[in-house]
């Protein structure tokens, strides 16, 4: 868009209020303010508009006096020289002296963006013109510079316009220059495009072979884990076969050890029974012994009687508490087969127990091997990752080739602007380096393609292991069949083991039971024959109580007849010392009768005297 406001009286405030509001504006193309009798205000607004838009184009001033100013115009300069968008300038009658001209050859100097610049009808002089000349040995963007009506030397017009001319020159090299650049870039361009293509084709080519390397991984993994699960069936089989081989032998340990008790068992209740038998025997004898001597002595005495009695009577005790103690024997005995068969109950809860202990540890065994596998594909996960990420620095180091290219190439276009044999020169070297660079970039992508054939060649070597070892481990495999197969039969030979001395020990423990039960029934006989002699003992103590009963009523009537004869006894006594008494006063009678007979005859007298 252009804004055309040539000749309007703008006011210095409407012409700084102006310029500020267009600072920030990005549609103005072209601007005339020519005519407009801009100052010092004016053209520091225009300073700042040069430094802050981005937009204008064309700026033209013509008939405004900006020379006058010498601050403002400096400013403007200053604003020229950091504006590198503006291509147009007309400063036609501004009456600008040397110096203005100096400052805007020092502007010029930096600017590389302005291409006409008109400063006809100004006061600008030697000095100036010489300026502006100097200042064309450095800005190589100018093309076209109007001085007349300027007091300028024809020398120095002249130089300026050789100056000009070289600049035309310079933009039209700089110009074929950019062709050609450009037909270099597309043709680089277009090498990368087939580079790019190519590259691609070698991604999925290494695609297609990652992807074919990952099936026959899989594949191999599956059939690894297919034959691993094998060998864990193996295993457990194995480990089966094991627990079972140790349970029998365990069983058959236990039958024999116990076999072996119920045989000291019987040894024992055979002595001890032979010692209960020989006992009872000796007791019978002396049973029968002493019931001859108590009837003999029963016959005699009956205090011999009431002893022998008690005597029985203790012994009676004493085979009672014998029978009692072989009966407690012989619950013992039913108590001990019950304990043992509680025993055989207990352990076998024991080794189904222990059977589950098995099972749970296999499980657990079985959970490690899975986490092991797990943590195995994992890895070649993680080994296929970094592959991959190795991959993408590759990827990323041949975008950070074409990023240095393209650093090249704009280094290229810079060198470019310069002149024009250095242009070519640099074309030259440019060329070479692309070729070098491109020849040693095919080396490279040659030398990676090496490498991603000696890799899979690696791979197609890790296959070809894996198979084998696949192989060896269906190798290792039937050679576990085949030692299973050994290990069944020879399970197999020892259950039969098992089974016959199992029978045996069946045969034995009927054995051991017949004979219990003949000794049981011997028991039967001597308890049979206890409860004879015990009745016999009962008929002999009825018969001792009858007899006692007979003598205690004998001694009863006997001593009945004793105190009878006490009585009497006592009786006779009494009347032997009345008559004792009796005699005693008759003998005393007489005594005194004699004594008076004898004191009244003559020879008692005759006595006295004498």
């Amino acid at each position: 868009a252009a804004l055309a406001l040539g000749d309007c009286g703008l006011s210095e405030e409407g012409v700084r209020l102006l310029l500020d509001g267009l600072c920030s504006n990005t549609t103005v193309k072209s601007l005339d303010l020519k005519g407009n009798n801009l100052r010092s205000v004016g053209a520091e607004a225009l300073g700042k508009l040069l430094r802050q838009n981005k937009s204008v184009r064309s700026l033209t001033l013509e008939w405004n006096s900006l020379g006058m100013w010498e601050e403002g115009f400096s400013f403007f300069c200053q604003g020229l020289r950091a504006n590198n968008f503006l291509q147009h300038l007309d400063l036609r009658n501004n009456q600008i002296n040397h110096q203005g001209a100096g400052e805007l050859a020092m502007a010029l100097t930096q600017n590389t963006s302005l291409q006409e610049l008109d400063l006809r009808w100004n006061n600008i002089g030697l000095l100036g013109g010489r300026a502006l000349l100097n200042c064309l040995h450095s800005n190589k963007t100018l093309k076209r510079l109007e001085l007349a009506g300027n007091n300028v030397p024809g020398d120095v017009l002249k130089a300026v316009e050789q100056a000009l001319a070289h600049n035309q020159d310079r933009e039209v090299i700089l110009s074929e220059a950019r062709n050609q650049v450009n037909i270099l870039s597309k043709e680089v361009l277009s090498l990368k495009d087939e580079k790019n293509k190519q590259f691609m084709d070698f991604v999925d080519t290494v695609d297609k072979e990652k992807e074919e390397r990952a099936r026959s991984e899989k594949m191999s993994a599956a059939r690894v884990s297919q034959l691993q699960e094998a060998l864990d069936e193996q295993y457990s089989i194995m480990n089966s076969l094991k627990t079972k081989l140790q349970m029998t032998e365990a069983a058959l340990a236990l039958s024999e050890q116990k076999v072996h008790n119920l045989g000291e068992l019987l040894n024992a209740v055979k002595q001890e029974q032979n010692c209960v038998a020989e006992c009872h025997f000796r007791e019978l004898q002396q049973q029968k012994q002493e019931g001859a001597d108590r009837e003999g002595r029963l016959l005699h005495d009956l205090s011999a009687a009431s002893e022998k009695n008690l005597l029985l009577r203790n012994q009676v005790d004493e085979l009672e508490r014998k029978c009692k103690v072989q009966q407690d024997q012989l619950f013992q005995v039913k108590q001990e087969l019950t304990n043992t068969t509680a025993e055989l109950k207990l352990r076998a809860v024991e080794a189904e127990e222990r059977l589950e202990m098995e099972k749970r540890r296999f499980k657990q065994s079985v959970e490690d091997m899975e986490s092991l596998r797990i943590k195995e594909v994992g890895r070649v996960t993680q080994h296929m990752e970094a592959s991959e990420r190795a991959m993408h620095n590759r990827i990323q180091s041949l975008e950070a080739i074409r990023i240095s290219l393209e650093e090249e190439l704009s280094q290229i276009k810079a060198a470019a602007l310069t002149e024009r044999g250095q242009a070519e020169e640099e074309l030259i070297k440019v060329r070479s380096q692309a070729r070098l660079e491109e020849q040693r970039r095919l080396e490279h992508l040659e030398e990676k393609l090496r490498q991603m054939t000696e890799s899979r060649d690696e791979a197609q070597n890790c296959c070809l292991k894996q198979k084998e070892m696949v192989a060896e481990a269906q190798a290792k495999a039937k050679q576990l069949s085949l030692y299973a197969d050994g290990l069944r039969r020879r399970l197999d030979e020892l259950q039969q083991d098992l089974n016959n001395k199992e029978e045996e020990k069946v045969t034995e423990i009927n054995k051991v039971k017949v004979e219990l039960q003949e000794q049981i029934g011997h028991l039967e006989a001597e308890r049979t024959a206890q409860d004879g002699l015990r009745e016999k003992i009962a008929a002999l103590e009825r018969q001792l109580k009858a007899l006692s009963s007979n003598h205690r009523e004998a001694l009863l009537d006997k001593e009945g007849e004793i105190s009878l004869l006490l009585e009497k006894l006592r009786m006779k006594e009494a009347e032997i010392s009345r008559m004792r008494e009796e005699e005693a006063q008759r003998a005393s009678f007489l005594q005194n009768a004699i004594m008076a007979y004898v004191q009244g005859s003559p020879l008692g007298a005759h006595c006295s005297r004498k």
